[in-house]
């Protein structure tokens, strides 16, 4: 079993950045990759970027390219999501996920961005 944990969520006006948090705990020695998807009200759950845990590649949803970071802390088995120029449209509950062999979500996190 693994566990995850998020942080970072919040209220932040258009324009703004936030920076969420995912700690993996549990059985973690099988990381394949981590990732996020959001879901905003009245929608279905989206991709928003993952990352493998080993060497490090990223994948991005188009929505946030250029906007977006995701990053990684292997000894901590935390997996970051930078936000930056946030739009109102970003507006979601950010959940991660991790492969480890099989897939774990986290709870989420509330991101509101205001205009």
């Amino acid at each position: 079993q693994v566990q995850l944990a998020e942080s970072g969520g919040g209220l932040v006006q258009a324009g703004g950045s936030l920076r969420l948090s995912c700690a993996a705990s549990g059985r973690t020695s099988n990381i394949h990759d981590m990732g996020w998807y959001r879901q905003a009200p009245g929608k279905e759950r989206e991709f928003v970027a993952t990352l493998t845990w080993s060497p490090g590649y990223t994948n991005y949803a188009d929505s946030v390219k250029g906007r977006f970071t995701i990053s990684r802390d292997t000894a901590k088995n935390t997996v970051y999501l930078q936000m930056n120029n946030l739009k109102p449209e970003d507006t979601a509950i950010y959940t991660c996920n991790v492969h480890a062999p099989y897939v774990y979500w986290g709870q989420g996190t509330q991101v509101t961005v205001s205009s």
